[in-house]
């Protein structure tokens, strides 16, 4: 109770209630004031418990039971709606008139007449059934009618047939009670298994529809479970048809939504393909490729994956895009190791072998062949170009035939367990082993060219000359120098650098030029393509250009050429650090499937220790070599001359004995000399070694002729 004064000065007694306060914002009179809520207990209480409530709907184990609850009622309306769907199609001719609808819509009309005659002759069948059940029913009283009395008849003979050979005439009947007991029991069966149906059937089928569901993830992807709602769930026709119909092109948009079945005459089977999955996609006449694959970005983002794991190719057939689709964060996964480790028995031909590069994104080995292949490597630094590069060398060198000759222009080491394979084996990256290495190339090239002149029909063995870290001499200034006779330095031609006057590059177009005719090729790997470290007509000479990862689309324009990367290719789109060892390779020397501009690769990755335990592996299929850290100046000899000064004044000399005396005179010449060599020096001469008491020998007189033969055939200058 509370007394307030009245207006009139009397006081009068009031119950306690409520006061509302008002809150003034504003002294401004014409601003209507704010209410502020009661403070009372029932208020509080009220405020109390929907802040309880929020909190519960707010939860995370809430959330996540309405999603469960979602998701599995979805799974069984989408599986049932799935079904009714199926049943529909198969008794109708639903299927047969949606697609030629689809058919009109796309301006198929081939297709079109073609589903017409289909739904003509399913028609057809539906009514010869149809007919077929309607004299069934007219001739099933007979049929039955003739039945009862064949089984009786049968019965009838069985039981004279018992009875007469029992001696009993009760025994008539006894077929008869077999057949009332076997149809007893059956109906006795038959009311167990009905109850069991009753009871479980339903039970049985919701879980059948639901099962369905989950296979076709018919629920909305909020409702997904985690891992599909964060890293993308699998890949269906309608989550394909819904990508493409987003991407932001009106005439593809338009012409799917005409399209009496939504889109999905557009796509092929979607078939799995190693971590992924692959489909074609047939776009409508007012699509071109090139719009899709302009919006790979796009298109990867409405399937719920990142860029990199969606590739767009062109297909053979016309108005037709490949993707290629992978498993969410499969790509991130590393691949089995190389062949060439797990293998020790492997072996190579460098005319008819295949190297193991790696995997492509489908999983399938990536085999490379090397036979008169010019090969480039290029991509940012720390991406795997070295180990890239190297792999396809150790392969070949299983192949006892081949030759290397190797400049390493980084020098630490990535190259090394190449000593004892190759013939010349330079390391370093300053001016000087430019020189060194400008001068393997230049020798290279003069080797090239004396093959080139050689009598047709002459065999060679391959030579293979691997640049590693190419751009530094691209990008070298070290020029050759000369003192004049009054003392003054001249400058020559540089060594290195990217002009038509550079010496490295003249020699490297060369041998691009027509160094395959005769097994002569240059491998090299460069980093940071630009015009300035990798020429255009020195890239262009190669025929399998692989790019890691790159920094911009010109980049991999110039690593690849401009026709692949505007066909899909995109080494600029792999990403640093994470596709560390995964390429694109592009060119002639790449297996790719028709229509197909380049190809993906994941290289199997070949430590410096095991790559040192694969070369242990090569050198014991080779004769010893000794490495060279450097070119020395080639010793000028006559050999025929040296042949007659080591046979002196004797009648003949065992072979093994003149290559002995051969080595003597000059061991870095005659190192590598054997009883076939010398011989073949005769016999090039007209003349040839012979046998004295079963063993070879030279003859001091043969020696002699085939001087004077060789001189005899000397055309005279004057």
């Amino acid at each position: 109770m509370s007394i307030h004064e009245g207006v009139n000065g009397t006081l009068t007694e009031e119950r306690d209630r409520p006061v509302r306060l008002v809150k003034v914002v504003d002294s401004d009179p014409s601003v209507r004031p704010v209410p502020v809520p009661p403070t009372t207990p029932a208020a509080k209480e009220r405020r109390e418990r929907l802040r309880h409530l929020r909190a519960f709907l707010r939860d995370e184990r809430t959330r996540e039971v309405y999603r469960l609850a979602v998701r599995h009622g979805s799974y069984l309306a989408g599986g049932t709606r799935i079904i009714t769907s199926r049943a529909w199609d198969g008794r109708t001719t639903a299927r047969y008139q949606r697609m030629i609808r689809t058919a009109e819509a796309a301006g198929n009309r081939e297709l079109a007449a073609e589903w017409e005659e289909k739904e003509h002759r399913y028609r057809q069948a539906r009514h010869q059934r149809r007919m077929d059940l309607l004299n069934a029913m007219r001739t099933a009283p007979k049929a039955v009618g003739a039945g009862i009395l064949t089984g009786a008849g049968v019965l009838t003979l069985t039981g004279i047939a018992l009875a007469v050979a029992n001696g009993n005439v009760a025994d008539l009947l006894l077929p008869f009670k077999f057949i009332i007991n076997l149809v007893t029991w059956a109906f006795i069966i038959g009311t167990v298994v009905w109850e069991s149906v009753k009871l479980f059937g339903p039970a049985l089928a919701m879980v059948a529809l639901w099962n369905v569901g989950r296979q076709r993830q018919a629920a909305p992807t909020w409702a997904l479970p985690e891992k599909l709602r964060t890293d993308g769930g699998p890949i269906t026709p309608a989550i394909v048809v819904k990508a493409f119909r987003d991407l932001r092109i009106g005439e593809l948009k338009k012409a799917i939504l005409a399209m009496e079945d939504g889109g999905a005459s557009m796509l092929s089977s979607i078939v799995i393909a190693g971590c992924g999955v692959e489909v074609d996609v047939t776009l409508p006449s007012s699509v071109s490729t090139d719009e899709i694959e302009a919006k790979r970005r796009k298109l990867a983002e409405n399937l719920n994956r990142h860029e990199h794991e969606v590739y767009i190719s062109v297909a053979p057939q016309p108005r037709t895009v490949k993707l290629w689709i992978a498993d969410s964060g499969a790509l991130d996964e590393p691949i089995g190791p190389s062949p060439l480790v797990t293998d020790p028995g492997i072996t190579a031909d460098y005319k008819t072998g295949r190297a193991p590069w790696g995997l492509d994104l489908r999983g399938d080995a990536v085999l490379m062949s090397l036979f008169q292949k010019m090969v480039l490597v290029t991509g940012l630094s720390n991406q795997g170009k070295t180990a890239s590069l190297r792999a396809l060398a150790l392969w070949l060198a299983f192949d006892p035939t081949v030759e290397f000759r190797i400049g390493d222009l980084k020098g630490i080491g990535d190259w090394r367990m190449f000593q004892g394979l190759a013939t010349v084996l330079i390391e370093g990256p300053t001016d000087d082993h430019v020189i060194d290495v400008t001068e393997m190339v230049e020798d290279v090239f003069e080797e090239m060219n004396r093959r080139l002149q050689a009598p047709e029909g002459t065999v060679f063995k391959p030579l293979v000359c691997i640049v590693d870290e190419a751009q530094v001499a691209y990008g070298s200034g070290a020029r050759e120098t000369y003192v004049t006779d009054n003392g003054t330095v001249k400058y020559g031609a540089p060594y290195g650098g990217a002009k038509a006057t550079s010496r490295y590059f003249r020699a490297v177009k060369g041998i691009h030029d027509q160094g395959r005719a005769v097994d002569v090729l240059i491998w090299e790997g460069t980093q940071d393509p630009t015009d300035q470290n990798l020429p255009k007509r020195s890239r262009e000479g190669n025929h399998i250009r692989a790019a890691l990862v790159l920094g911009t689309k010109s980049q991999a324009e110039m690593a690849l050429g401009e026709s692949p990367v505007a066909k899909g290719a995109a080494p600029h789109k792999l990403r640093q650090g994470f596709d560390k060892g995964q390429l694109v390779a592009a060119g002639e020397g790449v297996p790719l499937a028709p229509g197909q501009v380049s190809l993906n690769v994941r290289t199997h990755y070949v430590s410096n220790d095991d790559a040192k335990e694969v070369a242990e592996r090569a050198k014991a299929l080779r004769r010893r070599v000794t490495t060279l850290s450097r070119l020395t100046a080639v010793e000028e000899r006559d050999e025929l001359v040296d042949v007659r000064t080591v046979v002196g004044a004797e009648e003949r000399v065992r072979t093994p004995e003149v290559l002995h005396r051969l080595k003597n005179l000059s061991e870095s010449y005659y190192k590598d000399w054997d009883g076939g060599r010398l011989k073949r020096l005769l016999t090039d001469a007209g003349e040839d070694t012979n046998t004295y008491q079963g063993y070879p020998h030279v003859n001091r007189e043969r020696v002699h002729r085939a001087i004077a033969n060789r001189e005899s055939d000397t055309p005279e200058t004057g």
